[in-house]
């Protein structure tokens, strides 16, 4: 395998430093701010009565989870226009927002949410490189501490998910197989991968592209074990913070504003 000098240093099997702040937010249920590199994430998780429109008119029983994703204006080397300004997403906030929400539907039990939807908010602080990648491991940790936390508020009977998601950025540059790719790298490399897998090892999403010179399927295969390396040191990562928080938070002021939506919330 070829060798390639990174622009941070790292060795090409090492992953950014990661670390994850639990409670970055005083109102959700459960916030963390994520970092990856230079790249900081702040992934919430709001509880709240009701469902889509589309879900009552269809009878579907159950609860929803889905996903918001945004990037503040100075976010990036040089700012970007806010999309509520220009009247509407782009495709790329979309096509991430739905990954996220798909992500974590695998693994979420909907059926215990009772008539009730969980909002995950992504809201990149500064980008460089991998943002779905890290909002995809901070959402895991902040609706893990929110399910647990309303399970103890006897809201929802259990906590509904059934295991932590992560996903890490893959790439090849020059013949070199990168793990965890930052901007500089991301924006110059002859193949780019995004994986996303449960902590038991099963694959959810695998977007890849050969952006300047196509790959074989031994590559591929060495990608996917570099990923799946990287991304039990982020599982582990993810377990300490969950088994540190307190499965109730100090005080119920602490929800804020969802104290109502718990009172209201209809019996599972």
């Amino acid at each position: 395998m070829s060798q390639i000098k990174r622009p941070d240093g790292r060795q090409f099997d090492q992953l950014r430093k990661f670390k994850i702040t639990p409670d970055f937010l005083s109102h959700p249920v459960a916030s963390v701010l994520v970092e990856a590199g230079g790249t900081r994430v702040v992934c919430s998780a709001t509880f709240e009565p009701g469902v889509p429109g589309w879900m009552r008119q269809q009878g579907v029983p159950g609860g929803w989870l889905t996903c918001e994703y945004g990037m503040i204006p100075p976010a990036t080397h040089s700012r970007t226009q806010r999309e509520a300004s220009k009247g509407k997403q782009s495709g790329r906030t979309m096509e991430i927002q739905r990954l996220i929400g798909r992500s974590f539907r695998s693994v979420v039990d909907l059926s215990l949410l009772g008539p009730n939807t969980m909002y995950i908010d992504c809201d990149v602080l500064d980008a460089d490189g991998g943002t779905r990648c890290a909002s995809i491991c901070g959402a895991s940790v902040a609706l893990q501490l929110a399910f647990r936390r309303l399970a103890a508020r006897r809201v929802l009977p259990r906590n509904p998910m059934r295991e932590n998601v992560a996903a890490v950025s893959i790439g090849m540059k020059n013949g070199a197989y990168l793990l965890d790719l930052c901007y500089e790298e991301d924006s110059a490399a002859d193949v780019d991968f995004n994986v996303v897998m449960t902590e038991s090892g099963k694959f959810v999403e695998i977007q890849g592209t050969a952006e300047e010179r196509p790959f074989s399927p031994e590559d591929l295969t060495k990608m996917l074990d570099l990923a799946k390396n990287g991304l039990s040191r982020i599982f582990e990562a993810q377990t300490r913070v969950i088994e540190a928080e307190p499965a109730a938070r100090p005080s119920a002021a602490s929800f804020g504003s969802l104290s109502d939506a718990f009172a209201n919330a209809k019996p599972l």
